[in-house]
């Protein structure tokens, strides 16, 4: 077992320069310098080891078990359900599958975001593996019209299930750019778009790819040759808002989304936020005292938190995120923003403006939040 640890991290340490892959050649922009892509608010808080320590004690730490996490259930009881195959009109129903993956039904088309259905989430095989299963088997998904992929982590873009999903259905798949270099090279077609970017997807559909505040990667040495993303899917019966992965950064990407349009439903990750006790978020990842701002900010009428309770990325406690988040959403007085269980159909009200609610600053939230009960959240 040792050795094997040890060449784990002498393989992460020295990587191979040929694993380094350029996914995107095109002009130096607003955030691509002509090599890689970067966040315009700066990269630092992305960069950094979310322990604060060097990157190999980070993940011999990880690899060894050996950095304090609590322990997590092998196994989450899930009940898979069956979708209707289509939803028609302004009905809208959306069903958590697990991690980023949601189905979203509505208009008599079928989304699904950041589909994964792989035991694992990794390179061949290795990776993180799931407590809970996929909430839809894939065999019972009904035909998918629509694929969103936020970035290259290997928890959002599964190649093996995107081929599957070609296969079966050749939807449209919509990414950032250099993403779709990538999902190419499992005879997949995507469609790259530029931050700002707009596809019709039927008369009166639209997608916007939007700004958030990321990084990516799929061989270390690759880091930021593609980039990342938000979406925001324009409805009649008002817009989806699929934030994809993303730490907070200086917010502005928030309001550049809320200024699109009425956000019906907003999908807003809440997981793989707490690396050392007591943390509440890091560069990459908001946790849910930051979720119910960028809620807040959107001014969306319903939200579903993703990206937690599927695979083990971090150190919270399985259930820790959707606990502080019932704990900030009382202290915000806000409403409409609540886990859904895994495969649960969800019939997602139509739109209506959220009641408004007085801002909490980030230290006042953190003050609120400052209970025994919330100091006991591992």
């Amino acid at each position: 077992m040792w050795i094997a640890l040890i060449l784990a991290l002498l393989a992460i340490v020295i990587v191979p320069h040929f694993l380094d892959r350029r996914y995107y050649d095109g002009a130096p922009g607003p955030h691509y310098d002509g090599d890689r892509f970067f966040n315009p608010d700066g990269d630092s808080d992305t960069i950094r080891m979310p322990t604060g320590g060097s990157r190999a004690g980070f993940f011999w730490k990880y690899l060894t078990g050996n950095d304090g996490r609590p322990v997590w259930p092998d196994h989450v009881t899930v009940q898979p359900s069956k979708p209707e195959r289509r939803v028609m009109g302004e009905r809208m129903v959306a069903t958590w599958i697990g991690h980023a993956t949601v189905l979203v039904q509505t208009g008599g088309l079928n989304i699904l975001t950041d589909p994964v259905w792989s035991r694992t989430a990794g390179p061949f095989g290795f990776g993180p593996a799931r407590v809970a299963e996929p909430g839809v088997r894939l065999t019972d998904l009904p035909k998918i019209d629509l694929i969103l992929v936020s970035h290259n982590h290997y928890d959002h873009m599964d190649l093996k299930t995107l081929r599957a999903l070609w296969d079966r259905d050749h939807p449209m798949i919509l990414t950032s750019l250099g993403n779709d270099s990538v999902i190419g090279a499992a005879a997949v077609k995507a469609t790259a778009l530029d931050w700002g970017d707009r596809i019709k997807v039927r008369p009166n559909i639209e997608v916007v790819v939007t700004r958030n505040h990321h990084w990516s990667s799929r061989w270390f040495t690759d880091r930021n040759r593609a980039l990342w993303s938000s979406f925001i899917v324009h409805l009649p019966g008002g817009n989806i808002f699929f934030a994809g992965d993303t730490g907070m950064g200086d917010g502005q990407w928030i309001t550049e989304a809320a200024r699109l349009g009425p956000i019906r439903l907003a999908l807003i990750p809440i997981g793989a936020f707490r690396f050392v006790p007591g943390q509440m978020g890091i560069g990459s990842h908001i946790g849910p005292v930051d979720a119910v701002e960028v809620y807040r900010r959107l001014g969306a009428a319903h939200a579903i938190p993703i990206h937690w309770g599927t695979f083990r990325l971090s150190y919270e406690a399985w259930d820790t995120p959707p606990k502080m988040l019932a704990a900030a959403m009382k202290c915000t007085g806000q409403t409409g923003f609540a886990p859904a269980r895994i495969g649960q159909p969800v019939d997602v009200s139509a739109y209506a403006p959220p009641a408004p609610v007085k801002p909490l600053s980030r230290a006042a939230r953190l003050a609120c939040l400052d209970t025994p009960a919330v100091r006991a959240l591992r």
